[in-house]
């Protein structure tokens, strides 16, 4: 369907067209027309079909279209990660373009300072992680009464981090008369339930099941003891022809092992995860945007705020234990019509999570001779 047929209001339009969108994508051409009705909507989407579009150019609707705007912070979203909330803001920069609507990410693993500061110039869309929310919320700094729209974005990933309690404070403090919309990739039972106590008659909206991966992923899967693993690993990098590799590793210390015996192996190589600053995450990000690396090294929860889409090769170092994880992960290639390659290693002791993953899936993926 294409944008036009939306009944998007001009302004965003000219951005759209200007970002260089034409057409919408299923879960946005599925969820504007309800949210634009003011209705509270769950949406359940892979991830790189679009989810956040789908929630952010209503949004600029609205708050653009509404007579009586209150001064404060009139819509909120929720994000598990720094790298999430960064991308979420910059979205809305796009969007937003030609509008008078300010816009803020804050987060946690920096100083606070800009944040509140630009918080006390006045903010209409705030995009945050829970725990610095709540931080800046107990300083006084940031005043939730105005809330006219709460978002949970990837709220899967925000549950499983442990941010389920900071949640349910924040849902404390925002007007009870709300509209709210709930993005997850995955909707387990317990996710799902949580999502229909905060929402009132919520229209639910699920497209591409996460058992299933995208055709143009080029899928296969390597038996190889462990201690042989980073050596295949160098051999497949060899190939001069992938001029980019997101790499997944199951620990940080596993993550930041890796990038050291690479960069030892003439590969120009980051780790990002949990432990690494905003700055280093950021600047590591951007080198392998830029080519500047031509290797990423992620654990999972980091690889959420990795949005790229010509991205060729994926590797699964490890296996997930998680079978819908591995979804994700290979979703991040093959994404915007591209062609993408997903390879993994199994070592003895992974074959369980194989044969999970391969359930899941629906298929056995071809086995590749080293």
């Amino acid at each position: 369907m294409n944008f036009k047929e939306l009944n998007i209001i001009p302004p965003i339009m000219k951005a759209l067209t200007q970002a260089g969108y034409t057409k919408a994508t299923e879960i946005q051409h599925q969820t504007i027309p309800h949210i634009l009705e003011g209705r509270d909507v769950i949406g359940c989407a892979q991830t790189g079909t679009g989810k956040t579009a789908s929630f952010a150019i209503p949004i600029l609707q609205l708050l653009d279209s509404s007579k009586h705007a209150p001064e404060g912070i009139r819509t909120l979203i929720l994000t598990p990660t720094r790298e999430l909330a960064v991308q979420i803001d910059e979205n809305f920069k796009t969007y937003g373009t030609f509008l008078n609507l300010k816009h803020l990410a804050i987060f946690g693993g920096v100083p606070q300072g800009k944040q509140v500061a630009a918080l006390n110039r006045g903010v209409d869309i705030l995009i945050a992680t829970p725990g610095r929310l709540l931080d800046l919320v107990s300083q006084g700094c940031v005043r939730l009464s105005h809330i006219e729209i709460l978002v949970l974005d990837e709220a899967d990933r925000m549950l499983d981090m442990g941010f389920v309690n900071d949640v349910k404070k924040i849902l404390a403090k925002v007007p009870p008369k709300r509209q709210t919309l709930f993005f997850s990739a995955t909707m387990p039972n317990d996710i799902r339930k949580f999502a229909q106590s905060i929402l009132k008659k919520p229209k639910e909206i699920s497209v591409t099941p996460v058992s299933s991966t995208a055709e143009t992923v080029k899928q296969s899967v390597y038996f190889v003891e462990k201690n042989d693993k980073f050596d295949l690993l160098v051999h497949i990098l060899g190939d001069q022809a992938i001029n980019r590799s997101l790499v997944f590793a199951r620990t940080k210390h596993g993550a930041d092992k890796l990038v050291k015996n690479l960069i030892k192996s003439g590969i120009h190589a980051a780790a990002i995860h949990g432990n690494k600053s905003q700055n280093a995450r950021q600047r590591a990000l951007d080198d392998f945007k830029s080519s500047k690396i031509r290797v990423l090294i992620a654990t999972d929860i980091a690889a959420r705020g990795i949005d790229i889409d010509e991205l060729p090769h994926v590797v699964n170092y490890e296996l997930p234990n998680i079978p819908e994880t591995y979804v994700h992960r290979i979703g991040r290639t093959g994404r915007a019509g591209y062609e993408g390659t997903a390879v993994s290693f199994c070592d003895r002791e992974e074959k369980k999570e194989l044969i999970n993953i391969q359930k899941l899936i629906g298929f056995n993926m071809a086995v590749a001779i080293q």
